[in-house]
Parts: structure tokens; C-alpha cells; sequence
């Protein structure tokens, strides 16, 4: 079906096929869902070079970062959800209360159903196929919709798909705006949503229409603050390349430093530094850095620019879509560059007199979805940890909380809802179902009228 042809009716035609193959048992099983998983990573295998290409052709990617970024995220990921699937889906005996003597409880993960995932440009790839991945375990069936900034991965994922999977389990829906709306407002069991705040909020006013749940994934302004007693060689190295992987288009990438006085002009020089050792005196000739998504996207990046205030890079070029590797020193917080998520190449560098002072700046505005930290101080890792809340971060790094399966990766307030990777995509996509079983063998009359004092009395004695 070609994508005018996706009308709201169609989308309802697609949901209904898979909530039926889900109401006759079809994802049941752990070998049904194992075997989806195993179909999967067969197929990104068997698409790998097109996959490359259609990074590199969308977004400028270099091979080493495509793989590093998206495909080989989510071998990985598959790897491990498949070795965990089984325990991850027995039933979760818990504690029973004593008013319930000869009973058992449990908790039952069940899969919502027909699950709407929506991507984002940014990582095309990887954003669209590791939730996917947490829906496949958990037994949903999904309808994705791939970003239609990046066309050339949307092409390929769409064929991919196609290629291996039964639409009752699995069906791509490319388009435009259009499209996502009549996405977002069709009857779909749970809505996965990956991009900006503003969208988000467009979404879940959908998806309150049929009362389904959402994970919202979106993005913010993150902090990293670099403290007194930071080791600066360190943190230049790792902020430079953070901030620059993807040309800047990163939800968690930082969006600006706050730099304690005694240290910034110390910092600026070497991140000016790193920025030529990682691409060269002319980093628009670098094979590792990509490129801006669209004109559009650029002439926005473009428009955050002050002159006065560039001490790197700052220049561009846009009909190649590049943007120099910028920073920009002597930045508040009303210049244009600090009002809104920056998501590309520009890094801001604000000044801070203390850590506090820096925590309040950061508290007086929407929760971020990360928070980078770079100091020696036990204090203040427990200050900044303990009085600010984000999405998630790193204590003398960045961006790095992703590359776990271990920690939940998502935001809070402004910054998004609902968290997912490794076993947290599992319980993101499954509905938890709590049974008490109760024991036949005896059935005392205490909770049956008629209630006599000394029922009352036993009842006082259990619920206190």
C-alpha cells in the first residue's frame, strides 16, 4: 500500500489483524517471540550494507559511527534480550499478606497488543528497531513509522520489514505529517513515541482518545557541568565528542556547559583542542563528521549563531548541510542559542561562581532528560545526584548511560515518560497483571456477613 493510500480506516484494518492474531495465542510463546528476535537480527544482517548507505546518504554517517550508533546498538541489544527473554517472562511470585493465609500472588506480564512506534531523524535506525525489540519480547505486535526526514533509511527499513515479517506482526507505514496524525488518533494499544517535547505533547493528547498508555521519549536542554576540580584533559575529550557525534543531533548529547569561573577559559582552549585532534585543522573534510538532516534543520542551527560570541568554528556551509564543530563563549540565558534544544554541532558555554549556583540554574527550569558532571568531589556527585532531577546522566562522562542494558533510559516531566533498554523495554511494552491464587481446601467466614463483634475484633487484629 503505497503511503497516500494509509487512510485512518486502513490503519484501523492493520490494528484489527493484529489484535487478533494476538487474541488467538500467535505471540504467546517464548519460542514464537525468541524466533521474531532471531528473524530480526537476520534481517538487519541481510540489509547491513543498505542500512550503511542509507545512513550515510541521510545524515553523512561514517561506517564506523553507523555501526557504532545503530546497527551494532542493536545486535547487541538483541543478543541480550534473547538471553534474558525467558526468565524475563515467568510469572513474578511476590509476598502474600497474612490476612490471605493459604494463598499465592503473582505478577503476569501480557503484551498491550497492536503497538504504534514512531521514530525519530536523529539515530533513524536504531530509535525505529530497539523499541521494536522490547515489543517483540514482550508479544506485541507493532505498526512502525519511520521518520520522513531520513527517506533513504525509511526505504530500507520498510523493505526489510516487508522482506521477513507478516504485516499481522509487523507492518511499516511511511509518509509525512499527515500520516502520523491519522497514526496517532487510530484505536492502537500503546504508543511509542520518539522526538521533541512539543510533538509529544500532540501525541499523548491522541492517545488519551482511547486511554492507551504512552512512553514518551523526547529531549530537552541537557546540562554538563564542569567543577573546579575537574580533570579537564578528560572532560574535553569526552564532551567534544559527545556533543559532536551525529554533527550534534543527539536527544542526550550536552547542550551546554556550565563551567566553573576558575576553570573556563582553561576548558575553552582545550575542547578548541580536541575538536582539531578528533577532525582536523578543516573539519568539513573529516570522514567522521556527518552532516545537518535538511535545510530546514540547518538554517535554524544557523539562526542560534553569535558572531560575537563564536571562539570555534562557527562557519558552514549549506548546501552541504555542514556546520563547523562551534563553540560559544559568554552565552546567557536569553540568547537565542540557549532557548530552545539546540541538536546540532553549537556548544554554549555558560559561567557558574559555584556549585550550587549551578544547581539552582539548572532547577529553575524543565527537568532535562541527561546531566553530565565532571569533578573529583564525592560532595558534589552527591549534591547535584541528590538535588536535580533528569532523565538520566554520567558522573565524568557523557552520553554513555545508553550503552547499558542495565539502567533505565528515559526522561521525567518536560524531557518525556517511561523508560526502556534491556529487561526496562520488556516491562515498557508489557501490562503487569497481578493474580492472587486462593486455596479451595477451607473458606473462613470472617469476611462473609453477618459481622459480629468479634469478627470486627479479628479484623482489627490483621489490619493495622
Amino acid at each position: 500500500m503505497g503511503t497516500a493510500e494509509w487512510t485512518r480506516e486502513a490503519v484501523g484494518e492493520v490494528i484489527a489483524s493484529q489484535q487478533a492474531f494476538i487474541a488467538a495465542g500467535g505471540t504467546r510463546t517464548l519460542e514464537f517471540r525468541r524466533a521474531q528476535l532471531h528473524k530480526l537480527k537476520e534481517a538487519v544482517k541481510s540489509h547491513e550494507s543498505a542500512i550503511r548507505e542509507a545512513l550515510l546518504q541521510d545524515l553523512g554517517k561514517s561506517e564506523f559511527e553507523g555501526y557504532m550508533t545503530e546497527i551494532g546498538y542493536l545486535y547487541d541489544t538483541i543478543s541480550y534480550t534473547l538471553k534474558h527473554l525467558r526468565r524475563w517472562m515467568r510469572p513474578q511470585r511476590v509476598k502474600t499478606p497474612l490476612v490471605h493465609f493459604g494463598s499465592k500472588s503473582a505478577v503476569y506480564r501480557e503484551p498491550y497488543g497492536s503497538v504504534l512506534i514512531i521514530g525519530p531523524f536523529n539515530y533513524p535506525f536504531m530509535l525505529m528497531l530497539d523499541p521494536l525489540v522490547g515489543a517483540l519480547a514482550a508479544g506485541n505486535c507493532a505498526v512502525l513509522k519511520p521518520s520522513e526526514y531520513t527517506p533513504h533509511v525509511s526505504a530500507v527499513i520498510a523493505k526489510m520489514i516487508s522482506a521477513h515479517f507478516n504485516p499481522d506482526i509487523i507492518q511499516v507505514i511511511e509518509g509525512g505529517k499527515e500520516t502520523t496524525s491519522e497514526l496517532i488518533h487510530a484505536p492502537f494499544d500503546m504508543i511509542f513515541f520518539t522526538g521533541s517535547p512539543q510533538i509529544g505533547k500532540v501525541v499523548m493528547k491522541a492517545a488519551a482518545e482511547h486511554l492507551v498508555p504512552v512512553v514518551l521519549e523526547l529531549g530537552g536542554k541537557s546540562p554538563c557541568i564542569v567543577d573546579a576540580d575537574a580533570d579537564l584533559e578528560l572532560a574535553a575529550k569526552r564532551i567534544i565528542w559527545g556533543k559532536f557525534v551525529n554533527m550534534g543531533q543527539t536527544c542526550v548529547a550536552p547542550d551546554y556547559v556550565l563551567a566553573h569561573r576558575a576553570i573556563k577559559q582553561a576548558l575553552i582552549e582545550k575542547l578548541k583542542q580536541q575538536i582539531t585532534a578528533f577532525y582536523g585543522e578543516t573539519p568539513q573534510r573529516s570522514p567522521d563528521l556527518g552532516r545537518i538532516v535538511n535545510e530546514r534543520h540547518w538554517d535554524r542551527l544557523h539562526g542560534l549563531l553569535d558572531a560575537e560570541k563564536v571562539v570555534a568554528g562557527g562557519t558552514g556551509n549549506r548546501e552541504e548541510l555542514y556546520l563547523a564543530p562551534t563553540i560559544m563563549d559568554g552565552v546567557t540565558w536569553e540568547d537565542p542559542v540557549m532557548q530552545e534544544e539546540i541538536f546540532g554541532p553549537i556548544l554554549p558555554i555558560l559561567e557558574m561562581d559555584s556549585l550550587d549556583q549551578a544547581i539552582q540554574m539548572i532547577n529553575c527550569r524543565p527537568k532535562p532528560l541527561a546531566l553530565y558532571l565532571f569533578t573529583k568531589s564525592k560532595h558534589a556527585e552527591h549534591e547535584v545526584l541528590g538535588r536535580v532531577s533528569f532523565g538520566g546522566g554520567c558522573v565524568n562522562d557523557v552520553l554513555m548511560h545508553l550503552a547499558t542494558p542495565y539502567l533505565p533510559f528515559g526522561g521525567v516531566g518536560n524531557s518525556g515518560m517511561g523508560s526502556y533498554h534491556g529487561h526496562y523495554s520488556f516491562e515498557a511494552f508489557s501490562h503487569r497483571k497481578g493474580v492472587l491464587h486462593k486455596s479451595t481446601s477451607f473458606n473462613p467466614d470472617m469476611m462473609y456477613p453477618p459481622y459480629t463483634p468479634k469478627k470486627l475484633q479479628l479484623v482489627r487484629r490483621f489490619l493495622k
